[in-house]
């Protein structure tokens, strides 16, 4: 790396280590760091039957794909699901970025939705998905605020599904109206927040007001510019409103910082695995 890049480095170092409390904000760059990429030789290795028939290079394409059945459909998502929530990514990053924190006071809070900071030993009283979870069903109505957890059903319908279909019985419906389910993930006004959602966020907004003018660190880390309203910008004013706090961006490419905080901030376009591995 540039001479520049190890200053930078050096200082987050420091403020990670003089930090009273960590406030970690991860974006999807986190996880392609780890290896969740949805393009490529991963998407060859998982989906390539899928991607000959129905014209698609990527798992995000297939994600919205106009399937001509639910049995196709789910045999598409659930494919998706167990891939992208239940395998663990090719890359320690989470793991890495855990063992720099385990000790701290620290919160999280992402708009990722695979579930990789739980896998990797984080609270689960310390996290706030605020964009869902692979890991969840909800009515597509919805009739009810309700999740319904679907580890066994996806690992059926991946195990039973042929010819890239699934068998009718298993399409998953809501226990309470009967219509078909749908996942727990934020893309339209339909979104589920449960009572668990709910019990996160109140956390996470007690945890801020708590810390609001300690030694905090901000730790932004693969978050771009698609909802930048969830973690970016309360970042950015959290930071001007605390002389105490240091803003950190770690996003290749993107690792930007409004003048008002730049004196305390540290910003690295770098790839967060090799930045991680260098501590």
């Amino acid at each position: 790396m540039l001479s520049q890049d190890s200053l930078q480095i050096n200082r987050l170092k420091k403020a990670l280590q003089g930090a009273e409390a960590v406030i970690i904000g991860a974006g999807a760059g986190l996880s392609t760091a780890a290896g969740f990429t949805y393009s490529g030789e991963r998407f060859e290795r998982y989906f390539s039957d899928f991607g000959e028939k129905y014209g698609f290079r990527d798992m995000y394409a297939g994600g919205f794909y106009p399937y001509d059945t639910l049995e196709e459909h789910w045999a598409y998502w659930s494919r998706y699901i167990l891939v992208n929530r239940y395998m663990d990514p090719p890359q320690p990053v989470y793991q890495i970025l855990f063992d720099l924190v385990k000790d701290k006071d620290y919160f999280v809070v992402t708009t990722n939705v695979d579930h990789c900071f739980q896998k990797a030993g984080f609270d689960k009283k310390r996290l706030f998905y605020t964009q869902g979870d692979y890991g969840l069903f909800q009515c597509s109505v919805p009739c009810c605020n309700q999740t319904y957890d679907n580890e066994e059903q996806v690992r059926r319908m991946v195990k039973e599904q042929k010819e890239m279909r699934i068998p009718s019985e298993l399409i998953p419906r809501c226990p309470v109206c009967g219509r078909p389910m749908t996942m727990n993930l934020r893309a339209d006004d339909k979104f589920v927040e449960d009572e668990g959602w709910f019990a996160a966020c109140e956390r996470y907004e007690k945890y801020i007001n708590a810390h609001k003018q300690r030694e905090v660190l901000y730790l932004e880390l693969g978050v771009g510019y698609n909802t930048p309203a969830i973690i970016k910008y309360p970042f950015w004013r959290l930071t001007a409103q605390n002389k105490r706090a240091t803003y950190a961006c770690i996003n290749y490419g993107e690792a930007f910082c409004p003048e008002e905080i730049a004196s305390r901030s540290i910003c690295l376009n770098a790839d967060i695995a090799e930045l991680l591995n260098a501590f």
